[in-house]
């Protein structure tokens, strides 16, 4: 090691997967002992083994708490520009009832801990993260935003995951561009804090975020959000004139309202909505919709002629009655220059319902149509077969069409719909594949 470059000594320093390594590297040599002092980067984790010795070992003095391991390791480091620290998996992965402790060793988003450490290198530091100890923090609250935002002015990207944070006394934290919270319980209902303190965002992350009643964002430098949101907000609302990526994961809000005019890139999930609002979208084009009624979304949805990639699919197969089901022609209306569509196995069981009560007329022609992607839900197959022929005529530029058909359908009357369909029309590319729920597909043909 004493012949390698200080540099790339450093780098492979900054690099341990578990940064308490740091101190036995130090010991090694008198080279690492010196450069371990300059590394940029520190990753602490308290590990499950560590957890259960500590509480499990006849003599649990010997195990060095992992709060002690921090504080004494943090600030000798005076050019960390990232740190991140919290517990393996495992220790995740435990529930309040799967444990009694009512300790607070690692209880990590403690302002009493944070406050030892983290002042000693907030002037250069950037990247903050917690991971905390569900089972410690989860009848806690936190203070830890208002130290951090006191304390770190430059610091651009923050994580918190597992842990009940009070938004109290939290100031305008103007560097940061990157937020994530996940799995969090957070004192600020409408989310009017957070706005408030981060109005600088351009990456935001609320991932099972607790304590929301009816939360709006309301960010103008917002570029990219990702919301999965749980089944209590009354409504959900987005103003982000900047947002160019959405992923947005909700149940049953009463109302869902968005205004974001330069989104590009959709991914949504919802169940239902008693009022749907949704600003003009001219730049939309990659959509991913997952409903639980797709007809009640899609007819509410603006005209979306940028959109050139489709995928959609169903929570559930909740049979619907006649006039509910989503027919090709509604989604031939509302992305008239699509190139590319996806239907999932719910989806497609829609269209081709609506097929078979002829509520699909075909009476537009997709000229702009290249690429079908469809899970065929087969309950009969001549049904199946006349459908897949009405948009082989009414899209008479598919060049590629690739069908997964379902992995327990007979294999006569899977062999029978690939023949028939491949007989249809020679100039498509057809890819053929199985499916089925919980399990990656397999693809049959490489669509050669």
């Amino acid at each position: 090691m004493d012949n390698l470059p200080p540099p790339l000594i450093l780098e492979i320093l900054s690099r341990l997967t578990d940064s308490s390594d740091l101190a036995r590297c130090r010991l090694a040599c008198n080279t690492l002992n010196s450069i371990s002092y300059d590394v940029t980067s520190i990753n602490l984790v308290c590990s499950f083994d560590r957890y259960t010795k500590s509480r499990s070992s006849p003599s649990p003095s010997l195990i060095t708490p992992f709060k002690s391991i921090v504080n004494n390791l943090i600030p000798k480091l005076s050019c960390l520009e990232s740190i991140s620290i919290g517990v393996d998996k495992a220790l995740q992965e435990l529930s309040y009832d799967d444990c009694d402790d009512d300790s607070d060793d690692l209880y990590l988003t403690d302002v009493d801990f944070v406050s030892c450490w983290l002042p000693a290198v907030a002037e250069g530091l950037k990247s903050l993260s917690f991971c905390d100890f569900w089972v410690q923090s989860c009848w806690r609250r936190s203070l830890v935003l208002s130290f951090i935002s006191r304390n770190c002015q430059r610091l651009y990207e923050l994580e918190v995951k597992n842990a009940w944070l009070s938004v109290e006394g939290v100031s305008t934290m103007s560097s940061l561009t990157t937020l994530t919270l996940e799995f969090v319980r957070i004192d600020d209902e409408d989310l009017a804090k957070l706005n408030e303190c981060c109005p600088f965002l351009e990456n935001l992350n609320l991932i099972g975020v607790g304590g929301l009643n009816e939360p709006t964002i309301h960010l103008q430098h917002l570029k990219r959000c990702w919301w999965i949101v749980s089944n209590v907000p009354l409504s959900l609302t987005i103003m982000a004139p900047r947002l160019i990526k959405l992923k947005l994961q909700c149940v049953t809000p009463r109302s869902l309202l968005l205004g974001t005019p330069m989104l590009s890139d959709f991914h949504l999930t919802l169940d239902k909505a008693g009022r749907i609002s949704i600003g003009a979208l001219p730049f939309l084009k990659n959509l991913r919709l997952k409903l639980g009624y797709i007809h009640n979304f899609i007819i509410a949805f603006p005209c979306a002629e940028a959109v050139n990639e489709l995928t959609l699919d169903t929570l559930d197969e909740t049979e619907k009655a006649k006039g509910c089901y989503c027919n090709i022609d509604i989604l031939f209306d509302v992305f008239p220059n699509m190139s590319s569509l996806n239907l999932g196995p719910g989806a497609y069981s829609e269209v081709e319902a609506a097929f078979g009560y002829g509520e699909f007329a075909g009476r537009v022609v997709m000229e702009g149509l290249k690429s079908l992607t469809a899970y065929l839900v087969i309950r009969d197959n001549n049904v199946t077969l006349s459908f897949i022929s009405l948009i082989l005529s009414k899209c008479r530029n598919l060049s590629a069409v690739s069908l997964l058909i379902h992995r327990e359908l007979n294999s006569t009357i899977a062999n029978n719909v690939i023949t028939r369909c491949m007989a249809m029309c020679s100039t498509v590319q057809w890819k053929w594949g199985i499916w089925k729920e919980g399990c990656k597909d397999d693809w049959l043909s490489d669509g050669h």
